[in-house]
């Protein structure tokens, strides 16, 4: 739409959220509040949209997609001088500016396209986005004249008393034809108050001018108009867009336990009839398969892919790391940068040691693969497929397993070779320790015991007694 242009406001500081970050880089669910504002403006189908940006330009210009036009604002002097310092790069521009804020990160395309129609369809001067509040406090009052006319547009700061009863509220975004508005913030005057030039001093202006037609649009949503301008609003930000996130992925066929200790992040893609269970946190960029089972108290950070069938289970963390289908991680362990193949068990306890303080390495697990409990696997280093690794074995760096291989010990060693066995986990063919005592018996049994010399008697070894002869010997030698 070429007589369409689209303004980012940016430029504020965000003092009250008592922060050296800038307010609109301030994490949303997963990515900065001003990309909430980005997405209007990519939906809107302007293809290069300005962005005011003020004294924290260096910190927030990375964040921004490459298409954007950024323009400064040189001193922070308000919404109306914000815009005006887009003139020069409108040049003659005589199209309609839709102007938006990036510290209202709730509101909807839906709103938006029913905002800019609306303005197309009637020819409007001006179009503004409404609603009404409870409690209106910090918003801009809409004042209509006795006919219902809208007569102008007063911020907070500068109502008084009868103004501020007013519930009819200035949500922020409107759409107006750019040179009527340029040639309205050329009188604008600073406010008595913040001594700021206003943008809805410009737009009060214009309600004044003859000719003009001003519409406004409710917002279908009152929760939608909130601003984030404190840590406590950022809290309520999060909190609806955290619900929109969950209520996505329920209406997609995922099964979410308990929604309300359930954390997940915008940019996450889960497949169908997969089960998140209570206190699971999934942080932006995970990917999810269909038909596995998440949690409970599991942590998937960014970069994690989780492919069909697979089960992580309690106290699990996984970063940058991708899981193969079927794969069991079932308690207490943390995968970084880790590639887990097909059919894999991951034990209790099992640790990847993929950082050495200065660099972070991979560790890759084979098809079919055994780790045992509270095993330590210090990267970077490979467990080829079926192999089997002892409880609490450490793997140390580039010692890989070879495939089938067992390993037992601290560091680990090889034992031997586990037979494949096709379609389901290898046996496992670790031996227990031989007993001590039944070793000693059977060698007993075979070595026969040496006899002991035999012990002469005293009598033995004193010298012989001559006998006295008998009768016998007493005729033999008279023969």
């Amino acid at each position: 739409m070429s007589s369409l242009q689209l303004i980012i406001l940016a430029a504020g500081r965000g003092i009250r959220m008592k922060s050296d970050l800038p307010k609109i880089l301030h994490p949303l669910c997963g990515r900065p509040m001003i990309s909430y504002a980005l997405d209007l403006a990519a939906t809107s189908g302007v293809k290069q949209p300005i962005v005011i940006l003020g004294e924290q330009a260096d910190q927030v210009m990375p964040h921004l997609p490459k298409e954007v036009k950024v323009v400064i604002q040189k001193a922070p002097l308000g919404t109306g001088d914000a815009v005006l310092a887009t003139k020069r790069t409108l040049g003659h521009f005589a199209g309609d500016l839709v102007i938006l804020y990036a510290d209202t990160p709730l509101l909807r395309r839906t709103a938006i396209q029913r905002l800019i129609e609306t303005h197309h369809k009637t020819n409007a001067t001006c179009s503004l986005l409404m609603t009404h509040l409870a409690d209106p406090t910090g918003y801009g009052r809409i004042v209509r004249d006795a006919t219902g006319i809208v007569s102008g547009v007063v911020e907070d700061v500068e109502a008084n008393a009868s103004q501020r009863a007013i519930r009819e509220v200035n949500v922020g975004p409107l759409c107006v034809k750019a040179q009527p508005l340029f040639e309205a913030l050329a009188s604008i005057r600073p406010g008595h108050v913040g001594k700021e030039w206003y943008l809805t001093q410009a737009v009060s202006l214009l309600a004044k001018r003859g000719g003009s037609k001003f519409n406004t649009v409710r917002l279908e949503h009152a929760t939608d108009a909130l601003g984030v301008n404190s840590r406590l609003d950022l809290a309520k930000a999060a909190k609806v867009i955290r619900q929109r996130i969950l209520e996505s992925h329920l209406n997609n066929g995922v099964t979410i336990v308990d929604p309300e200790t359930t954390f997940i992040d915008h940019g996450v893609a889960i497949g169908q009839d997969t089960t998140i269970f209570p206190g699971t946190v999934i942080e932006s960029r995970v990917v999810i398969g269909r038909g596995c089972s998440i949690g409970p108290f599991a942590r998937l950070r960014s970069g994690v892919v989780v492919e069909d069938h697979a089960h992580i289970g309690n106290f699990v963390e996984l970063v940058r790391t991708k899981i193969g289908p079927r794969v069991r991680v079932n308690h207490v362990t943390y995968l970084g940068d880790t590639t887990v193949e097909e059919d894999v068990n991951i034990g209790a306890g099992t640790i990847t040691a993929n950082f050495d303080g200065t660099s972070k390495f991979p560790t890759t697990i084979g098809k079919g693969a055994f780790i045992g409990c509270d095993t330590i696997l210090i990267a970077p280093v490979k467990v080829g497929a079926g192999a089997v690794t002892g409880a609490g074995a450490v793997i140390p760096k580039a010692h890989d397993v070879p495939a089938r291989g067992v390993v037992v010990g601290v560091p680990a060693r090889l034992l031997e070779q586990a037979p494949p066995v096709k379609g389901r986990l290898p046996v496992r063919t670790l031996q227990p320790r031989a007993s001590k005592k039944p070793a000693r018996a059977a060698a007993a049994r075979r070595t026969p015991k040496p006899k002991k010399p035999a012990r002469r008697s005293k009598a033995k070894a004193a010298p012989r007694k001559a006998r006295r002869p008998t009768k016998a010997t007493k005729r033999k030698a008279r023969r």
